[in-house]
């Protein structure tokens, strides 16, 4: 059988996208193929396909189906799969490949998807919440201290805010003017972020234990400043990130995060990012649209 995938075949701007029809691809031991419903878009996937992370090179070895979060139904299984059964409602990551009618995911990357989740969300979750969880067990905070999340309003930043506050962790979330209303429906104490962003803080409170830097932009040393020294600062984002001994924290997640938070969703006790939807069509509008910032929310790609 046949579906429909995203593809490129050498690097470039959104352009080199098309959409073509190709083999439904076979999972192999651990693996399972999924009918997807819905795939996040993340930064990665117009970095990969920029050919930022190879650079020289024209075009990668083999065509490229991007997507790494996905949420769909199981409908095939590979050697050595008990976990889960065809037809089976799942969301999580995948090594590559979502952006498609069909792809593989490990099976073990793989979490229940709640009835009362959209399917829209539920492919918008994997790579945010492995990131939020990821970078909060960096930083090490404790229950009573005080905690900046700088991009409070983006969709790591919203995970975020809600893991550190049901921990019992003070937040302070910057963000834009429109989006301090938001925040504080978190429940964490809004900033506005930009050159004003130290009186800020300091107007809120006059301590910092560590600052989570979802936004990559602003002044990296007004955070370091923040928190009294690069070691109390994580950025996923911010190119400035080593000029300033800041750690920058990219790739794998935490065991049970992403059930965890599925979980409080389920129980209505988090909140998710909201989504943008697209069409597989529209897959390179997707992507450019991340890249620059240029809409408000998690984006997706339904097929």
């Amino acid at each position: 059988m046949t579906s429909r995938a995203a593809q490129y075949a050498r690097y470039g701007g959104p352009e080199v996208l098309e959409i073509v029809e190709r083999e439904d691809p076979q999972p192999g031991p651990g693996q399972v193929r999924l009918a997807v419903r819905a795939a996040g878009v993340n930064p990665a996937d117009w970095k990969l396909r920029t050919g930022a992370f190879n650079p020289g090179d024209d075009a990668p070895e083999r065509p490229v189906v991007p997507g790494f979060d996905v949420a769909g139904t199981v409908e095939a299984l590979g050697e050595g799969v008990t976990t889960l059964a065809e037809g089976d409602e799942v969301l999580g990551g995948t090594r590559g490949g979502a952006q498609a009618e069909r792809a593989l995911a490990d099976a073990d990357a793989l979490v229940a998807k709640p009835a009362a989740l959209s399917w829209e969300v539920a492919g918008s979750l994997a790579t945010v919440v492995s990131t939020a969880y990821r970078v909060l067990e960096r930083l090490g905070v404790s229950p009573g201290q005080v905690l900046l999340v700088h991009g409070a309003s983006g969709g790591v930043g919203i995970v975020a805010t809600q893991v550190a506050l049901a921990r019992g962790i003070t937040v302070i979330g910057s963000a834009g003017e429109r989006h301090q209303d938001d925040v504080r429906a978190l429940g964490a104490t809004p900033v506005v972020h930009g050159d004003g962003l130290v009186d800020g803080v300091r107007a809120v409170t006059d301590r910092v234990d560590a600052v989570f830097d979802a936004a990559g932009r602003g002044s990296l040393a007004d955070l370091v400043a923040l928190a009294g020294g690069p070691d109390r600062v994580v950025t996923i984002a911010h190119p400035d990130a080593a000029e300033h001994g800041v750690e920058f924290s990219s790739g794998g997640g935490v065991d049970g995060a992403l059930a965890e938070f599925v979980g409080q969703l389920a129980a209505g006790t988090f909140r998710a990012p909201e989504v943008v939807v697209y069409p597989l069509e529209e897959v390179g509008k997707a992507q450019e649209d991340n890249r620059t910032g240029a809409v408000s929310g998690k984006l997706v790609v339904i097929p």
